[in-house]
């Protein structure tokens, strides 16, 4: 346990100083002046793209274009400490797995490919060929090739995805789980059934002219600070924003621009106009309540609030959606959302009187059994105004790290779609495999079943991330091999397999020097822009090798006289693996040069001209009943969140700024009218167990924090809390994890930590 918890005022504006302090501090205690380095190329035209959020740059950069989160994980990446084989000859795995992962990712950065051999206690170094040879032997001795599983992280840039996919399908099997399957896989799911594309339609310039703002299940201060900028910007013009999350977020109420002076002597913002803090998994009923008003409106005035000529000529299924409505009671929709009626109508009216409406969201939206049905609802109180399609409007989820976007459109996925197997089949020249693969929770299943035997990681904390963290890590032991490429050490490679191979990658902000010269890599943002990320820094050691080379010699060393690829020469100059996605993916021709352009390029969607690539081709309404959403008496229903000294896993330390929390993690939000019904005390140590269809998990030692948010509602933090969400509480279709919403109850403490 550390110093414990604080609070603080939760109406504070984020940004101002205090982010500016914090970012100093960061610098400080990674060796500033590398650090300092790389943040003045972070964003920049010919510089590195940061490895946080999918946030897009703006067309005018500044001379700062990063936020504090980003400044972090720049720090964190260009850290001079580097982990050495002292550290790893004294320390066994079983001293280092005691400690959290902000300690091991703290050790600094790995320097050269390590090996746990079978039996042994420690890591101990080896070499580049003698680690591919490893791999190669254990996949050649593989009975099938499902018995692979390649992993990607969000990190990897479109040339780094692009190879492992192909060198998964060489091998012979789609088990290609990612990052995704874990966030917006219910954004891709749910786009794509209702308007035929599975990302968002809209750009910066859309958010520059929209009339309204829906922030839905998404708290940008933490998660995407730079959006914050946008959305104050839009404030001014006139825009209105509403914001529907459970938690009152600090970033949603008011803002102060670190880069503006006056903002550093008290000047703030104000973002949200209207702040609907719906129950946890109260989104349905809330959003037809305000699409029921708008109905309501059209009643009022007939033909002057729905886009009739948009409905009828563009899109099918309104009539189901308007008897649904019809039939749904406002007494019902409030009490299953937790907002009142009269709150919907402003909300309503909010979205009559927009010209241009956008609607972001990120996993509170996503990461619930009814995920994709979040996703569909928001789509329909878009479709009923047309606001799709037309400047100033359309669907915005909000991707939360920088390329995960981009791998998915390179290959990474484990359900390729038949045209995308045709094209790289006739590129070079072999039969990919056409069954699905596994994605990220069937890959935990087929390792916990002894179906997978080698688990290859590009990137991520695969052990950490994914849910039931207990059966998680168990299924990580049952493999023969783990492969994990990395920059630092963190808990998965400790937990997995007979052997373990670390392989440490040059991080996005150092420099990239081939054969054929310094190389740039690409990434997409959340708006489907393709960019260049060019790194700077001399690298933090000479054995550290790029992701596409790495992935090219694994892949020859795996593949050998099987494969026609000329991986070695691919990796040369990444403008070959360019020219290669070029010839197989549509919307990247000519893409060596439109990547080198100011800005990079957008890719093409039907939908932002109002073509839908659906069956019929035509936008579709998707009814959806009410979730199931009753608690048994005295339990809550619990989110996980992100802390503001965090990204994704990756911890930087025990602070929560922006809620007012100091010095640990392990804790628990409740609204404090539940503290007090349920026999607690603020600062009271309760083990937390979660129900699911008779089964129960349990967290012990997490703190009472009494917070803002609405009763019988809970929230703690990711990935503390994974351990609670069981592998089969999944989304349905999409299959992410229910990290959003999981039935706990709370009792005192069995042992006080």
């Amino acid at each position: 346990m550390r110093d414990g918890t604080g609070r603080s005022n939760p109406d504070e504006a984020a940004g101002g100083l205090a982010a500016i302090v914090s970012t100093l501090q960061a610098l400080g205690r990674k060796g500033g002046g590398r650090g300092l380095q790389a943040l003045l190329r972070v964003n920049q035209p010919g510089g590195f793209d940061c490895p946080g959020c999918a946030w897009p740059e703006p067309r005018e950069h500044g001379a700062i274009e990063f936020c504090e989160n980003g400044a972090k994980a720049v720090a964190h990446e260009a850290t001079r400490r580097k982990l050495g084989r002292e550290l790893l000859a004294r320390t066994p795995v079983a001293e280092l797995l005691a400690h959290d992962d902000h300690w091991l990712e703290a050790q600094g950065r790995l320097v050269e490919p390590i090996v746990r051999r079978p039996g042994a206690a420690h890591f101990e170094p080896i070499g580049w060929d003698a680690a591919y040879q490893r791999v190669g032997a254990e996949l050649g001795a593989l009975a099938s090739p499902d018995q692979a599983v390649f992993y990607t992280s969000g990190r990897a840039s479109n040339e780094a995805a692009f190879l492992w996919q192909l060198f998964a399908r060489q091998l012979g099997t789609n088990n290609l789980p990612d990052c995704s399957n874990l966030c917006h896989e219910s954004s891709s799911e749910g786009l794509g059934e209702a308007i035929g594309f599975g990302k968002g339609t809209v750009s910066l310039e859309d958010l520059e002219r929209a009339g309204a703002i829906f922030v839905i299940g998404q708290n940008p201060g933490t998660n995407h600070p730079r959006m914050l900028t946008t959305l104050a910007a839009a404030k001014r013009r006139g825009a209105r924003i509403v914001a529907i999350n459970p938690l009152r977020e600090r970033g949603l109420v008011r803002f102060a621009q670190p880069q503006d002076p006056l903002a550093w002597l008290g000047r703030t913002a104000a973002i949200a106009d209207l702040y609907l803090q719906v129950r946890v998994g109260g989104d349905v009923a809330l959003l037809k309540g305000i699409m029921k008003e708008v109905l309501e409106a059209e009643a009022r005035a007939p033909g002057r609030v729905l886009d009739w000529p948009f409905l009828r000529e563009h899109t099918e299924g309104f009539d189901a959606l308007r008897a649904d409505l019809e039939v749904q009671r406002f007494e019902e929709l409030e009490a299953r959302s937790g907002i009142p009626r009269r709150a919907m109508r402003e909300a309503a009216e909010i979205y009559t009187a927009a010209d241009g409406v956008v609607a972001c969201w990120a996993m509170g939206i996503t990461q619930h059994r009814n995920g994709v049905a979040n996703v569909q609802e928001i789509l329909n109180l878009l479709l009923l105004r047309g606001n799709i399609g037309r400047p100033g409007a359309g669907p915005c989820p909000v991707r939360g790290h920088s390329n995960v976007q981009g791998d998915r459109t390179v290959g990474i996925t484990e359900r390729p779609g038949r045209d995308f197997l045709t094209r790289l089949a006739a590129e070079f020249d072999f039969a990919p495999p056409t069954s699905p693969g596994l994605d990220t929770v069937g890959a935990i299943r087929a390792l916990r079943d002894g179906q997978v035997r080698v688990f290859l990681a590009l990137g991520g904390n695969f052990a950490v991330a994914t849910p039931d963290t207990a059966a998680t890590s168990a299924a990580l032991g049952r493999c023969r091999l783990a492969v994990q490429i990395a920059t630092t050490l963190n808990r998965t490679p400790l937990l997995a397999g007979r052997e373990v191979l670390v392989l440490p990658c040059l991080s996005r902000s150092e420099c990239d020097r081939q054969a054929g010269g310094e190389q740039f890599v690409t990434v997409e943002d959340s708006m489907s822009v393709v960019h260049a990320s060019r790194g700077r820094l001399e690298p933090a050691s000479a054995a550290l090798r790029s992701e596409p080379a790495i992935v090219a010699g694994l892949a020859a060393a795996a593949l050998g006289d099987r494969s026609r690829v000329p991986w070695h020469a691919l990796v040369e100059d990444y403008d070959r693996i360019r020219a290669r996605i070029e010839r197989v993916i549509p919307g990247f021709e000519d893409y060596a040069r439109r990547a080198r352009a100011p800005g990079g390029f957008v890719l093409p969607s039907g939908a932002r001209a109002r073509r839908f690539d659906t069956p019929s081709g035509r936008a579709q309404f998707r009814v959806h009943p009410l979730p199931e959403d009753a608690l048994a008496p005295g339990r809550f229903r619990l989110t996980t969140i992100r802390s503001h000294d965090q990204f994704n896993t990756t911890v930087y330390g025990f602070d929560d700024r922006l809620r007012g929390l100091r010095g640990d993690r392990r804790v628990l939000l409740l609204h404090p009218l539940d503290v007090a019904e349920a026999g607690l005390r603020a600062g009271q140590a309760v083990d937390l167990t979660s129900h699911f269809r008779g089964e129960t998990r349990t967290l012990r030692g997490f703190r009472v924090v009494p917070y803002d948010l609405p009763r019988r509602c809970a929230a703690a933090y990711f990935p503390e809390a994974n351990g609670l969400v069981p592998l089969e509480s999944q989304a349905e279709r999409s299959h992410t994890p229910t990290y959003k919403s999981i039935e706990i109850s709370v009792t005192p403490a069995e042992n006080l930590v």
